[in-house]
């Protein structure tokens, strides 16, 4: 089982490039950054923990394509990957080309999760209906997929109408960057996985092992084979009895959780959590 990192990224803590450049020293596989365009401050949806108070990185990330562009630069190896980007509040045009930019500058070590949000308010403001964003998400993703695999794309749906047309450069991974939806398990969720992605990013690992089933029969209803799914429990506490649970699971992929803080408090947890690559 890979070992990665998850870290919310903000102006105020370690810049992810030198972040990026520690983890690869260290030998870790992957880093993944999430997304919040901005954040209204009417605050009218619930911090997503449950907690009292929304944590300030939420409304001081930075962009994660930049971010990780600016990672690529200065690593080799580790993978670079959102966690999670949010489709529905993109133009899938742009973001198809941005992605694919991305893919090709750090040599095809892009990993897209993808999530379906949770603050309604930042939604909102992007033209989005909270109630139908699973089906904006879906559209926008296979529409950026066709630009992504087809010499001549088109796209004709509810939320993205395209004309055939060019879209280059391609991603360097083919057919597409692995492509991965975050999310509580449920029937939904695990169609939209079935249908478009390449594995499951559950937050945290909770409900995993119940759900693995359910998830095996929408593989089945779509006709593709489970044993390719890429699993991700994502922004994890580590502990041994957890992770050896995820390895007897056919986890490919743990994101250990960072704090979101500066240089000198997250150089010590790297330093710790070397001990689970061992």
């Amino acid at each position: 089982m890979k070992i990665g990192l998850a870290f919310h990224a903000s102006d105020q803590a370690m810049a992810v490039a030198e972040l990026a450049r520690e983890a690869e020293a260290r030998g870790f596989h992957s880093l993944y950054l999430p997304e919040h365009t901005h954040i209204p401050t009417s605050r009218r949806t619930k911090p997503p923990d449950g907690a009292r108070e929304l944590a300030t990185a939420y409304y001081r990330s930075p962009d994660p394509v930049v971010a990780l562009a600016a990672a690529a630069a200065v690593t080799r190896h580790i993978r670079l990957g959102t966690g999670v980007a949010l489709p529905a509040q993109h133009d899938p045009i742009t973001f198809a080309k941005q992605l694919a930019t991305l893919d090709r500058i750090s040599d095809g070590r892009l990993v897209f999760g993808i999530g379906f949000g949770w603050n309604h308010e930042e939604m909102r403001n992007h033209g989005v209906d909270p109630g139908r964003r699973r089906a904006q998400v879906r559209e926008h993703v296979l529409a950026m997929q066709a630009l992504w695999t087809k010499e001549r794309a088109s796209f004709h749906g509810e939320f993205v109408d395209f004309e055939e047309s060019f879209q280059w450069p391609k991603p360097r991974q083919l057919p597409r960057p692995l492509t991965l939806l975050g999310g509580a398990p449920g029937a939904e969720l695990f169609a939209h996985i079935a249908e478009y992605c390449d594995g499951w990013m559950p937050i945290g690992g909770a409900g995993m092992a119940a759900a693995l089933a359910d998830l095996q029969r929408a593989f089945e209803r779509a006709g593709r084979d489970i044993a390719a799914i890429h699993l991700l429990p994502f922004g994890v506490l580590p502990e041994a009895g957890k992770l050896d649970h995820y390895r007897a699971l056919g986890v490919g992929e743990c994101a250990l959780r960072l704090p979101s803080a500066v240089r000198d408090e997250v150089l010590p947890v790297l330093d710790d959590y070397q001990r689970w690559l061992r």
